[in-house]
């Protein structure tokens, strides 16, 4: 009668947007704090550098020349300080304040207050997935990557092949909150990202002894320190158990699992349904009714994953290239260079852009429909293949370079924004195929 409604919390604590309580009896993909059955062994939130301008680049010989500024200043700030007693409370007034030769971070004033040495180790140079649909080149570094948490065991070595779902935290109602990757994967912008892989690797320390081979001289004898990986299943047993009995009659793996739990994360129907839980916690796996449901699951996880991983080298999108009186095959290198793609107008984003010498045009706007942690997988390419400049530091970070340097090829971010479109459309595709949530 006065217009008010009392509202009781739920047991979580909850007020506004109450989670729906059947999320809790399906499996957990992961959770640290307690010991219950979870469908991963491990998982990983993405690396958090504190630097990334340092510590990614497009162009990998930019990125030694940064990491090595970077140290060089440390280094020297290191000389200055040995005699000196540090501790947090008083480190900031002995460092090198010039932002344009050092990023500081809590972790490395700890290593200067502990009076660390830091080297620059060339096997320390990787690729990671900076964005959705683009990698940089990344130093891997434990001294300079503020936060690597466990993706040293998801990633340990770019010999090592593996795969993980990275689901995007602080998820609101913006599109689809997992993407696969197979490589190391960053903390993302608004929120960070938790990875579940395939695969863990366990390091195995063995010495080795690689003496002279003379019987008679032990003084030669040489004994050296190898580290090798043991790979081990992401998806858990008591994980693959729980598949297995709600499936009696099917012979499911753990890569069946993994996909499809990919899968089932691009249903539109259960993101609506569970958006209250998984604004607040890690997404639950359901079993579904039918087994004929779980392999369809399970194949568009397949599906998805090709065309997620693959966006280097899927079909171009045969888009509309205007490139005024001079032919597309006539272009030259230095026509591909581009410092920022744009809509040409606001409210049409069927026209883009890509430079002065080159637009996109026909772009069929179904394919902005694709959005990943938070923005169209098209506007993710965009933003990132382009030139930027740090403010603090004057670094530039070119995609060009990426271009050139890492795949030869001028033309690469015009032809990754029409790939993508194909990406986009392919995966809308599977998503509005995919069963009904029969759980």
């Amino acid at each position: 009668a006065n217009g008010w409604t009392n509202i009781t919390p739920d047991e979580h604590g909850d007020w506004l947007k109450q989670r729906d309580s059947s999320f809790e009896k399906f499996i957990q993909m992961g959770n640290k704090k307690e010991n219950s059955a979870q469908l991963f062994n491990g998982y990983s939130l993405g690396v958090a550098t504190n630097r990334d301008s340092w510590v990614f680049n497009h162009s990998q010989q930019k990125l030694r020349n940064n990491v090595k500024k970077l140290i060089d200043t440390y280094s020297k700030n290191l000389k200055e300080v040995l005699n000196e007693n540090i501790s947090m409370e008083n480190v900031n007034k002995f460092l090198i304040q010039d932002l344009s030769c050092i990023s500081w971070t809590e972790s490395i004033k700890k290593d200067l207050i502990n009076k660390k040495e830091i080297s620059f180790i060339e096997d320390n140079l990787a690729v990671g997935m900076y964005r959705p649909f683009t990698k940089q080149n990344l130093y891997f570094n434990s001294s300079l990557i503020h936060r690597r948490y466990q993706v040293p065991k998801i990633f340990p070595d770019s010999q090592l092949k593996n795969l993980a779902i990275m689901i995007k935290g602080n998820w609101k109602d913006n599109g689809q909150f997992a993407l696969m990757v197979n490589n190391i994967p960053t903390s993302q912008p608004d929120g960070g990202a938790q990875c579940f892989p395939l695969y863990l690797y366990e390091a195995v320390t063995e010495e080795k002894n690689v003496g002279s081979g003379d019987l008679f001289d032990e003084s030669l004898d040489l004994t050296v320190t190898e580290t090798k990986y043991e790979r081990k299943d992401g998806i858990s047993d008591e994980g693959l158990q729980h598949f297995q009995t709600a499936y009696p009659n099917e012979q499911i793996s753990k890569e069946d699992i993994f996909y499809y739990t990919y899968g089932l994360l691009h249903s539109e129907e259960y993101r609506n349904r569970y958006a209250d839980n998984l604004t607040k916690e890690l997404p639950r796996i359901p079993c579904v009714k039918k087994a004929e449901d779980f392999w369809a699951f399970s194949k568009a996880g397949r599906d998805l994953a090709h065309w997620h991983l693959n966006y280097e080298t899927v079909d171009k999108y045969p888009a509309t290239l205007d490139t005024g009186s001079t032919a597309y095959n006539s272009l030259s290198a230095e026509d591909f260079y581009v410092e920022k793609m744009k809509f040409a107008k606001k409210d049409d984003k069927s026209t883009v852009v890509y430079n002065k010498r080159i637009t996109f045009k026909g772009i069929p706007l179904e394919a902005y429909d694709y959005v990943v942690n938070g923005k169209p997988a098209l506007e993710w390419v965009m933003e990132r293949q382009g030139v930027s400049t740090h403010k603090e530091s004057g670094i530039v970070n070119d995609a060009n370079d990426w271009a050139n340097e890492t795949m030869n090829n001028a033309a690469y971010p015009l032809e990754l924004f029409l790939r993508v479109i194909t990406v986009s459309l392919e995966t809308m595709k599977i998503v509005r195929s995919l069963p009904k949530l029969d759980i």
